[in-house]
């Protein structure tokens, strides 16, 4: 005990000149914690008593919240009621312009497909024409590379008059045949003078034809590169352009003589050289022999200049067949036009039942924003004697009005335009 007594009495901290003990210390605990659990007692005490009153009131809200409850039932009984109706109706409208816009769009869908159909009827016939222009490009192509693989053999050839004015007609007539369709020219056509050009074009709309005659003065043409290729031979040049003119001024005036016939041929006659090599040397040296065949009426062409000639003159005669066949285009403008009015007079049917549909669609808003807004209005509940509820309402008439059974509830509906 004395031992219990000591230890309580020790000295644990000191305040100032005072000194704090063990056994104070736990004395001053033991009354914080009596005072602690007295405040939790109290602090519970209300708490039940506050859950108590809670639970009043909650009852009381939970009787009037049930009878609320019950008027708002029935309120919504009788709008499910008149929403269904609506909903009747509404689906009525949707299904029949679902059908009319499914016939709507089955009928455009078959012209689309029909027109789809002669588009690529219309491609097809295309592609065909292109492919067969190209079977004709690739057989040019391949007479081309022939030509090519025979120039080995060309120095043979030339070297034989005969066998070098025949060479010089077949290109002639290659070119030709190659521009001009069948019937737009003949090879060695008898005139009036029994004379033979070596190609008359027959120009359109009864024009006179236009002569083409090939000639091929090579041997003095070689005469010159030789004079011209040997060291001091300029009298040996001399003379061979001397007789380069004099073969050529022979030839123009043979085309002028016996080609140039009036109101039978044009008054313009071709000479065809068959060598690009020779038409320049005559153009670059011998410009006095371009002036004389001009003032005779006639023009040197080279393979070039003649296959341009041969294009235009296609072009003259597509021209040509194009204005023949000009009121045949018309016809066929004019009925492109009516096909296009008939287009555009269903296009215009078509929009107009479009917009029908619109406004209906339009209409069918317009009721359910009325519906929306009845419904807004159910919020407009009053509850009290039907007498009082008539007396308030007087003033507000046009209105119609469903009284509940129980008397309580009154369901105001008011028309709007």
């Amino acid at each position: 005990m004395n031992e219990l007594s000591s230890i309580l009495s020790s000295p644990i901290a000191q305040l100032g000149a005072s000194m704090l003990t063990l056994g104070q210390a736990m004395l001053f605990a033991a009354l914080l914690f009596v005072a602690l659990v007295v405040v939790l007692m109290v602090a519970l005490w209300r708490s039940a008593k506050a859950r108590a009153v809670a639970a009043a009131e909650a009852a009381d809200h939970a009787r009037d919240a049930e009878a609320r409850m019950a008027g708002i039932l029935q309120a919504q009984a009788e709008m499910q009621g008149r929403l269904g109706t609506v909903a009747e109706i509404f689906g009525s409208r949707q299904a029949e312009l679902t059908q009319s816009l499914s016939q709507r769009l089955d009928a455009m869908t078959g012209r689309l497909g029909q027109t789809m159909a002669e588009q690529t009827k219309s491609t097809h016939d295309s592609l065909a024409k292109l492919q067969e222009r190209l079977a004709v490009i690739d057989t040019a192509q391949g007479n081309i590379q022939s030509l090519a693989g025979q120039v080995v053999q060309l120095q043979a050839i030339l070297s034989n008059k005969q066998t070098r004015g025949a060479f010089g007609q077949s290109r002639m007539e290659a070119i030709v045949a190659d521009g001009l369709p069948l019937g737009a020219y003949e090879f060695q056509a008898t005139l009036s003078n029994n004379n033979r050009p070596d190609c008359l074009v027959k120009m359109p709309n009864g024009a006179p034809s236009l002569v083409i005659d090939a000639k091929f003065p090579l041997e003095a043409w070689n005469a010159i590169r030789a004079a011209a290729d040997a060291e001091g031979a300029s009298d040996a040049q001399k003379y061979a352009a001397q007789a380069f003119r004099r073969d050529l001024e022979v030839h123009i005036k043979a085309i002028a003589d016996k080609y140039l016939i009036s109101g039978e041929t044009q008054d313009t006659a071709f000479m065809f050289v068959p060598s690009e090599s020779i038409f320049a040397e005559i153009h670059e040296n011998f410009e006095s022999l371009v002036h004389r065949a001009h003032r005779a009426r006639i023009v040197i062409v080279s393979p070039s200049l003649l296959m341009l000639s041969i294009q235009v003159i296609q072009a003259i005669l597509k021209d040509a067949r194009m204005r023949e066949q000009a009121h045949l285009i018309q016809g066929e403008v004019i009925r492109l036009m009516e096909d296009v009015g008939r287009l555009d007079e269903r296009v215009r049917k078509l929009q107009t039942h479009f917009g029908q549909a619109s406004k209906d669609i339009d209409d069918i808003l317009v009721s359910s924003s009325k519906v929306t807004k009845r419904g807004e209005k159910i919020e407009a509940l009053e509850f009290g004697s039907g007498h009082a509820a008539e007396s308030e309402e007087a003033p507000r008439q046009p209105a119609r009005a469903a009284d509940s059974k129980t008397g309580q509830l009154r369901l105001r509906v008011v028309e709007e335009d």
